[in-house]
């Protein structure tokens, strides 16, 4: 077995927190890969002269931070994990790729609906007005990462059905990609659906995040509601201090 560990006597945390900070390391330096199989609590036990309720500790604490995803008959499993830049405008699938993920969609509605009253404020768009609207499921390697629902302008997306695996990339081509966002992001609870749909727990915390794309021109062409699995997710923002 690759993954080593040697306990330090002298550390005020106790031995499962060493290991679970040990095994975090190596799942972050990417000695791990995104759905590989961890080693059991048996086989971690046993290889690194450890009692089981050690090894079961250190899990339990990587489960907890999201590292780590338990499949009931199957064992335990690394979390794919974005870490998405909070001053960078790009695309689900660019960030996946970036990070060697496989990205995919699993789609549930393509087509035109009346933009609702939000949708209206949001995009500028007149009473009666048509948007088009996407609903579909996020994947990375095939692991659903986040529920998403796009409207667009019927104008400035006249066939919904033509976009394939990235919105962006197939908005490129029409010349009408957006070039800025303004991002708001919270969390929420999940409800039966949601829950349903990102295969988690009925009230789990998911982040709930809403953007707006513009043109060049400022005009707002896309509002795009996303469910993001807070397991799956981290966020991450610069800041500097002015002075």
């Amino acid at each position: 077995m690759a993954f080593q560990f040697k306990a330090d006597p002298d550390a005020a945390s106790p031995l499962y927190m060493q290991l679970a900070h040990k095994l975090a390391q190596a799942i972050r330096q990417g000695e791990y890969h995104a759905d590989e199989a961890l080693p059991s609590e048996r086989v971690l036990s046993e290889s690194l002269e450890l009692s089981r309720v050690t090894a079961r500790k250190a899990i339990d604490r990587l489960v907890e931070q999201g590292l780590i995803i338990r499949k009931r008959g199957s064992g335990n499993y690394i979390a794919p994990k974005l870490e998405q830049p909070l001053s960078r405008l790009t695309s689900f699938s660019e960030e996946l790729h970036q990070r060697g993920f496989k990205p995919s969609s699993r789609w549930l509605a393509r087509g035109f609906t009346p933009a609702a009253p939000d949708e209206q404020l949001s995009l500028g768009l007149g009473t009666g007005e048509r948007v088009a609207r996407l609903e579909r499921l996020r994947l990375a390697d095939a692991v659903v990462m986040n529920y998403e629902v796009t409207v667009m302008p019927e104008a400035v997306l006249p066939d919904p059905m033509a976009v394939q695996a990235s919105l962006y990339e197939h908005l490129a081509t029409l010349g009408v990609a957006p070039v800025r966002a303004l991002q708001h992001i919270r969390a929420i609870n999940a409800d039966t659906k949601l829950a349903g749909l990102l295969e988690v727990p009925v009230g789990q915390a998911v982040l709930f995040i809403t953007r707006v794309g513009y043109l060049e021109s400022g005009l707002a062409v896309e509002l795009t509601h996303s469910y993001c699995r807070s397991d799956y997710y981290d966020f991450v923002a610069e800041m500097r201090r002015e002075g």
